[in-house]
C-alpha cells in the first residue's frame, strides 16, 4: 500500500475515495426494484388465478400448510403484488423507507409462498428466490441509490 492511503474501520481507503458518491454497486438495487416490480405482476396474476380458476392448483385448499380458500388465497397474493410493486419504485427512487419496506415485504411474501408452496411447488418456489434475490441485493448494497433531490 502506499501512503496515500490510510486505514479505516480496519480497510485500506484511497484518499481520493469519494464515499458519498455511488458506485458501480448501484445496479443491484436498481436490479432489485425491478425484481419487485416484476415479482408483483407474478404475485398479481397468481391472485387472478387463485380467484378465477381454483381447480389450477395441484392440491384441494385443505391440503396447503394454511387451509383457507383459494380466494382467500387470491386476494392475498394481489395485496403482495400491489404492495411489491410500490415498493419496487420506492427502492429505485432511493429512499431509505423503500429499502427497509423491500426487505420487510420480501420476507413476508416468502413466507406466504412457503404456505403457498403445496398449491403449485415452481411457481412459490421462483417466488422464493427472487425474493431472497432481493432481499440481498437491497441488504448489500442498499445505500448505493441516492434520492435525486440529494445530489
Amino acid at each position: 500500500m502506499s501512503d496515500a492511503s490510510r486505514v479505516s474501520s480496519g480497510a485500506y481507503v484511497s484518499e481520493s475515495y469519494d464515499s458519498s458518491a455511488p458506485s458501480g454497486w448501484v445496479g443491484w438495487i436498481i436490479f432489485a426494484g425491478v425484481m419487485m416490480i416484476m415479482l408483483g405482476i407474478f404475485q398479481a396474476i397468481a391472485g387472478f388465478v387463485a380467484l378465477f380458476d381454483d381447480r389450477y392448483y395441484l392440491v384441494r385448499n385443505t391440503q396447503l400448510v394454511v387451509h383457507l380458500s383459494y380466494t382467500g388465497w387470491g386476494v392475498i397474493h394481489l395485496v403482495l403484488g400491489t404492495l411489491a410493486v410500490i415498493g419496487g419504485y420506492a427502492l429505485m427512487a432511493g429512499r431509505m423507507w423503500g429499502r427497509v419496506y423491500a426487505v420487510i415485504l420480501a420476507m413476508v411474501s416468502a413466507i406466504v409462498n412457503i404456505g403457498f408452496l403445496s398449491a403449485y411447488p415452481v411457481w412459490s418456489v421462483m417466488m422464493i428466490t427472487i425474493d431472497v434475490l432481493v432481499i440481498y441485493a437491497v441488504c448489500a448494497h442498499g445505500r448505493e441509490v441516492v434520492p435525486v433531490d440529494n445530489y
